[in-house]
């Protein structure tokens, strides 16, 4: 009965592989197409495009930064960022996409942007900031 599951597991792993294959544009299961973004360094990042194009309705002129993040892994996780930022007077919007390990920032067009200040809320919280890029 224990060796049941192994099949599975193997299956939605092999998947999971298949799925990231493609490097232009690609559908994951339950979600919609999403093509990879070009940052303001030339980069380019996966990110759900669907959502960010949601985020991002009506901030025309905000600083917009997705911050990459490891160790992100429940809602608890997800809530705790939000939360966090939420108590500053320069945040205009924050989502965070548990799927790509993403959190989309938005700030006043006035903000002075802190990265490093950004990496210690998220690390408090108990993630780890892997890279902070700022959208075109």
């Amino acid at each position: 009965m224990k060796y049941s599951l192994l099949p599975l597991i193997f299956i939605l792993s092999f998947n999971g592989m298949y799925v990231y294959a493609n490097e232009d544009t690609h559908a994951h299961a339950n979600k919609d197409v999403h093509i990879h973004k070009e940052m303001s360094d030339g980069s380019t990042i996966r990110i759900d495009q669907a959502r960010l194009n949601s985020f991002s309705d009506g901030l025309e002129g905000a600083k917009i930064l997705v911050v990459s993040v490891k160790g992100m892994v429940c809602d608890f996780c997800a809530r705790g960022i939000e939360k966090t930022f939420k108590r500053d007077s320069d945040l205009l919007k924050i989502d965070v996409d548990l799927d790509f390990g993403k959190v989309l920032i938005a700030y006043k067009a006035t903000a002075k942007v802190d990265e490093n200040s950004i990496a210690t809320k998220i690390r408090d919280n108990g993630q780890e900031v892997v890279k902070i890029d700022t959208l075109q």
